[in-house]
């Protein structure tokens, strides 16, 4: 058992911890950092979605972890199992512990297969796929362009989820290609949400809207995904407001899964009653542990869990604890902007871009809720290279 000692330790290698530590060592005198992460592998999540509409491999997501920890940090390959922010140590899985002067918790999202009935031991088979999962992510397209009759489902489940348009973006892409394929008057798309409506901001919700009626789209509202009947081609839905069971077949079904924090936050005193990392929603600090931070996915903050969001996210951060840091007030502001680039076809998008209480937060001088190629170009060619070769080097 080791016991290892840095002035900031940042749990979770993705997104936002490797955006973290790169800002930190553009610090003018950075701090010793250290990032807890066990994966070897690191994904660009948001292709995804064009991956499982056929557009791109799965290989074009992933790029070694070790390639990434930016220069001057210590990686330390293992599991985070616990926290004790009363001595300032995290405990590893393996036994040993990390003390830090500063703690940064940004270690994402957990997918909770196992929370629908059936779904782990058909993913993959029986036209059951999921952008959510590396592992899975090929098969959508795979079902896609077997297609040929039945109802096609796409689900979103009644829990806070990474990438809220996603579950709608591969729809989009599959009713196009069934169009294409010459089988769309044998398909039913539907889209069973647990959600109340097409979209939370009003401005791009009556663009998905017409959407939706144009295709011959069916939505079915407040239907949250319980059971997965794979060789019966059966799924089970709760129809929250009957709170009545409702069975649907199908043909093919790309399912979103319920999601939380991970368990081990949410087990810890980090976490508020919901599981998350309760911060402050503008400085980023958290709400009783002065020295402990938290951003992305497995963080309170109110907002969209996306990448965008993150990028925004992770400066403000960085400048309020180096601030803490040197004794200084905090002047960091997180607005709770996010960005959502709505896939509604094949060089088809809607960029939707909003902070906190729904204000809209638009980067370009035209109507973002209107559908253009040019949007899905920035998406598909041009976030990716920002990504790898800007946000996670620290530049904004």
């Amino acid at each position: 058992m080791t016991e290892h000692k840095h002035q900031v330790v940042i749990v979770g290698g993705g997104s936002a911890g490797i955006t973290v530590a790169a800002r930190l060592m553009q610090a003018e005198n950075p701090p010793d950092v250290a990032i807890i992460e066990p994966s070897e592998t690191h994904h660009y999540q948001p292709i995804w979605t064009l991956v499982g509409g056929g557009v791109f491999d799965r290989d074009i997501s992933a790029r070694a972890e070790e390639e990434l920890i930016p220069r001057g940090v210590t990686w330390i390959r293992a599991f985070a199992d616990s926290f004790d922010p009363d001595h300032d140590e995290v405990k590893l899985t393996n036994g040993d512990t990390v003390k830090y002067d500063h703690l940064v918790v940004a270690a994402g999202i957990q997918c909770d297969w196992d929370k629908v009935k059936g779904l782990k031991e058909t993913l993959g088979q029986n036209g059951v796929a999921s952008n959510y999962s590396y592992e899975s992510v090929s098969k959508t397209w795979e079902f896609i362009k077997g297609f040929d009759e039945g109802n096609a489902l796409f689900t979103f489940p009644a829990t806070p989820i990474k990438c809220a348009g996603a579950p709608q973006k591969i729809m989009y892409l599959a009713e196009e290609s069934f169009r294409k394929q010459g089988v769309r008057k044998a398909a039913n798309v539907i889209y069973a949400t647990a959600t109340p409506s097409m979209f939370g901001i009003p401005k791009y919700r009556a663009t998905l809207e017409k959407i939706v009626a144009d295709r011959d789209i069916e939505p079915k509202f407040q239907r949250n995904l319980v059971e997965v009947r794979g060789q019966k081609k059966e799924a089970v839905f709760h129809n929250i407001a009957d709170d009545k069971e409702e069975v649907l077949d199908f043909t093919m079904m790309h399912v979103t899964p319920p999601q939380s924090a991970p368990d081990f936050i949410k087990a810890s005193p980090l976490a508020n009653a919901d599981g998350w990392v309760a911060v402050d929603k503008h400085t980023l600090q958290h709400d009783q542990h002065k020295n402990v931070w938290s951003l992305g996915d497995c963080s309170s903050l109110p907002c969209s869990k996306t990448g965008a969001a993150v990028r925004k996210q992770a400066p403000v951060l960085v400048e309020n604890l180096l601030a803490v840091r040197a004794g200084k007030s905090m002047r960091g502001r997180y607005d709770g902007y996010a960005s959502c680039p709505l896939v509604t076809g094949y060089g088809k998008l809607v960029l939707a871009e909003f902070g906190y209480d729904g204000k809209i937060m638009e980067t370009f001088p035209f109507d973002q809720a209107k559908e253009r190629y040019s949007m899905y170009a920035l998406k598909a060619y041009m976030l990716p290279d920002l990504y790898w070769h800007g946000m996670l080097q620290g530049r904004m």
